[in-house]
């Protein structure tokens, strides 16, 4: 029988807080918009005994400036430990798709590594053609130290009540035994769950129209690849802020809604 959700509000851990970004997709400028934006907020705020900010994965691909998002988020982790880069699924396929695992090269290519590859100055294979050599091309453009960075992100991250992962999580198993699939992969089974998973799960990797918030899940994809709307959610003790780059309309939200998912 599924667990009824705790009454009292969840909370991050004492003295901590929190913005957690969804999927980039390598809007460069959105991301730059948004953490100009996540500084200005803190800054009114009074100082607290720590603060983060949790990028949920999905830097890459889709959008036109891979490249610039990853040098710019690598640098700015170099110099600060304020900042927790989780893996996503599209980093995942992509270091696959680099190392020569057989098949997964044309996998990336259909989910929008062609345009991470673009942003890297390689002209993407033709549209059913042999994708041989495009392997050791692509880790010739990439900077060694960005690829082993993007291979040794976390999977997940925990304030308090809150858990943070790219996809979502299995429901019924312990947080501290979920698969790697499916922190990065999982979807509807995640999505239709309405049990208690022991936190608040906060996710990317599914776009909505807008912030979905419920009882045991709060979903901040809203499809910045496509849309112009980058989103971030503050969270401080028992608080909850919704920071985004724009404002969607009808027609955008019907875009979003139509939009297949991988």
């Amino acid at each position: 029988m599924p667990q009824r959700h705790a009454s009292r509000r969840p909370r991050t851990a004492d003295g901590e807080r929190i913005y957690v970004i969804g999927d980039v997709h390598g809007r460069y400028d959105l991301l730059t918009e948004l953490l100009g934006r996540i500084e200005e907020h803190s800054h009114s705020l009074p100082a607290v005994r720590s603060q983060h900010v949790i990028l949920l994965g999905d830097l890459v691909d889709r959008g036109d400036a891979s490249a610039r998002v990853i040098e710019h988020v690598y640098d700015i982790h170099r110099r600060t430990d304020n900042l927790i880069v989780l893996l996503g699924n599209h980093e995942e396929l992509m270091l696959r798709a680099i190392n020569g695992e057989p098949g997964m090269f044309r996998a990336w290519m259909r989910i929008g590594g062609d345009a991470t590859l673009k942003s890297f100055g390689i002209e993407p294979p033709a549209r059913g053609s042999d994708c041989e050599g495009y392997a050791e091309k692509t880790a010739r453009a990439i900077p060694s130290k960005w690829l082993h960075w993007l291979g040794t992100r976390p999977l997940s991250a925990r304030s308090g009540d809150y858990f943070f992962c790219h996809a979502g999580i299995r429901p019924g198993v312990p947080l501290k035994q979920q698969k790697r699939s499916d922190l990065l992969w999982i979807r509807d089974e995640f999505l239709g769950d309405r049990s208690n998973h022991g936190a608040v799960i906060v996710h990317g990797h599914s776009i909505s129209a807008e912030v979905e918030k419920m009882g045991n899940r709060i979903g901040v994809d809203t499809g910045a690849y496509r849309t112009g709307i980058l989103t971030a959610l503050y969270l401080e003790g028992t608080e909850q802020q919704i920071f985004s780059t724009t404002v969607s309309d009808q027609r955008t939200e019907q875009a979003i809604m139509s939009e297949p998912q991988i």
